[in-house]
């Protein structure tokens, strides 16, 4: 009853009805009868764990990422956290609003990745570590494994102990009885008794000190699958950027290859045109030195004739002005 009552309690959101925290579910916070049969996911994006409400409708994104995705279309990942619930630019709602509440991202002492947030709270705190969001929920969860799993234990044992007491007062009658009806059946019994003494003295020990079950043990154990879980999101992430990454490669390599195939052809083309207009004004060129040299020619012979002429027209010339003198008598 202490304990009962040192437990806090806290209510379902849908029957109100007072329940410890483990027992509610994560998200929507229901009770054991209020989530029925119906499984409890993870949303693809935002990695928050809800209830499906039906079994008709078996989707494993939340509501509100289902909201987003019809808004805003599928999301990208987001810068901090890698969670694939960036909607509007490259943070997703849940570091947005740490970032605008609580300043600028610090390292998260699990994960060693810039992805958690100081609230300046110790309370806020699990175990001691500050932790990002992934991170916090995968040791809430392994710290809730292990609680449950040592109450179990603890319960394994206390009937064990009390099977094992049982039988070892049975013995020691049974013993006893032997031992009053024959000393030699007791000397007999001594060895025996003994055997049965250390016996379970000795599983004890060995129960105790390697259990593979400690809570030490689960913790580790936990942590570690979480890690690996993480970790190989992480790695499945990193293909598929570096797959399109490749892609995005390949794609600038063609167009490259395409542009440059152009640009070749191109100055084929335009060398072929020049060595054409080349050729067209090598032949003009030849043709007009042929013309000048047909015109030098003749204007060489053209000079030549015209200087003889007129030594062979300047004799006459006194006969003309003779004749010249006497046609103003006649008249």
């Amino acid at each position: 009853m202490s304990t009962t009552a040192s437990t806090p309690l806290f209510a379902c959101s849908r029957c109100f009805s007072r329940h410890p925290f483990e027992e509610l579910s994560p998200g929507e916070q229901l009770c054991k009868e209020c989530r029925g049969s119906f499984p409890v996911v993870k949303c693809t994006y935002c990695r928050t764990e809800f209830q499906q409400t039906s079994k008709s409708n078996t989707s494993s994104i939340c509501k509100k990422c289902e909201a987003n995705v019809k808004a805003y279309g599928k999301p990208t990942a987001c810068e901090y956290c890698n969670i694939i619930a960036a909607f509007i630019g490259n943070k997703c709602q849940r570091c947005a609003n740490s970032e605008r509440k609580y300043g600028p991202a610090v390292t998260c002492e699990q994960c060693k990745q810039r992805c958690a947030f100081d609230r300046r709270d110790d309370s806020k705190k699990v175990d001691g570590k500050l932790l990002c969001w992934l991170c916090t929920q995968s040791l809430k969860r392994a710290l809730a494994r292990t609680k449950q799993h040592l109450s179990s234990v603890d319960k394994h044992k206390h009937r064990s102990h009390k099977s094992k007491s049982h039988h070892k007062e049975k013995r020691k009658s049974d013993m006893m009885k032997s031992m009053n009806s024959n000393d030699s059946s007791h000397n007999d019994s001594q060895p025996l008794e003994k055997k049965s003494k250390l016996n379970p003295m000795q599983g004890f020990l060995f129960s105790g000190e390697l259990d593979p079950n400690s809570s030490d043990h689960v913790v580790a154990m936990t942590q570690l699958k979480e890690t690996i879980a993480s970790l190989q999101k992480k790695v499945q992430q990193k293909d598929n950027e570096l797959l399109a990454k490749d892609r995005l490669i390949t794609e600038l390599k063609a167009q490259n290859l395409t542009s440059t195939t152009e640009l070749r052809n191109e100055m084929k083309n335009k060398e072929r045109l020049h060595e054409t207009k080349y050729g067209l004004m090598n032949s003009k060129i030849q043709n007009l030195l042929k013309e000048v040299a047909t015109l030098s020619k003749s204007a060489r012979k053209n000079n030549k004739g015209g200087g003889a002429k007129p030594a062979a027209a300047a004799a006459p010339a006194p006969a003309e002005s003779g004749s010249g003198t006497d046609s103003p008598s006649t008249n």
